[in-house]
């Protein structure tokens, strides 16, 4: 609606899986790269926790497309909230295994895991089960099931990287389940941005979208971290927003009593939902 107004190729601050649109924060590019290395190395499992809105699906997806054609296998579990046996019915399917639609019996599931699985690492390629909302895995009874589920394995090797992404809880909840928590090898925090990273986060943003100059002033840019918190979600609302706005206004640029003047219409707008 706004891009050709603010000369811009797409929306810049909408929710994708673009690679394009991560921003190299050093504690992002971090986490990708402790993560790559758990995967690549073929660790057992490990633990990519964050508040809500601060970018983790992003970040796995993008780990996913980094990994390209060494993935061989690749389940995500996006919604953890069912039984054990459907949940290992559910990684049969999508994992590929040889398991028969109308007798998805436990033992069933888990031979056709266990073939399917040994094949791709013998091809020398990676699997990955991804469970997202991971810490409602305590609720849903399958932190036991998963930690099972771990005993396959090729020779000394598992037969598959577990990773698990949640909200900052999951932390604790691992540390409650030390049957599990002991076969993670890796643990990381994704935090919210710092002032600095917020106003190269939109920037970022903005250039990938195809803008040539800047459209936020630089006390917008500050005005921005105050009001979000550096959550990258919240920043991508906030600032969807005010270029529409500045749009229907005929503004040249996004300042900072603008940019307040949008985020008391949200704080509004959720009052009254």
């Amino acid at each position: 609606m706004y891009q050709e107004y603010w000369q811009l190729d797409c929306k810049p601050f909408e929710p994708t899986g673009d690679a394009r649109f991560l921003f190299p924060s050093p504690g992002h590019q971090s986490a990708l790269h402790k993560l790559r290395y758990a995967i690549e190395s073929r660790r057992p499992a490990a633990l990519l926790a964050g508040a809500a809105g601060v970018g983790k699906s992003l970040l796995w997806q993008t780990l996913v497309g980094q990994l390209g054609n060494s993935v061989g296998r690749c389940a995500q579990l996006l919604f953890p909230l069912m039984s054990p046996r459907e949940m290992l019915a559910y990684l049969a399917e999508h994992l590929g295994a040889a398991v028969p639609s109308d007798n998805r019996s436990v033992d069933g599931c888990l031979r056709g895991l266990q073939e399917v699985l040994t094949e791709t690492q013998q091809r020398g390629e990676l699997s990955i089960i991804i469970v997202n909302e991971a810490h409602l895995l305590e609720d849903a009874g399958l932190l036991e099931p998963l930690r099972l589920l771990m005993n396959l394995r090729g020779g000394d090797q598992p037969l598959f990287t577990l990773l698990l992404v949640g909200q900052v809880s999951a932390l604790s909840m691992m540390q409650r389940c030390n049957y599990l928590d002991e076969r993670l090898e890796l643990q990381v925090l994704l935090k919210p941005f710092t002032g600095e990273e917020t106003a190269g986060y939109i920037e970022h943003r903005l250039v990938a979208a195809g803008a040539t100059r800047p459209l936020f002033t630089p006390q917008a840019l500050e005005m921005a971290h105050q009001l979000t918190g550096g959550i990258p979600r919240r920043i991508n609302r906030l600032c969807d927003l005010a270029l529409l706005v500045g749009f229907a206004g005929k503004e040249s640029c996004i300042d900072a009593p603008q940019l307040r003047a949008v985020n008391g219409e949200l704080i509004t707008l959720s009052a009254a939902a």
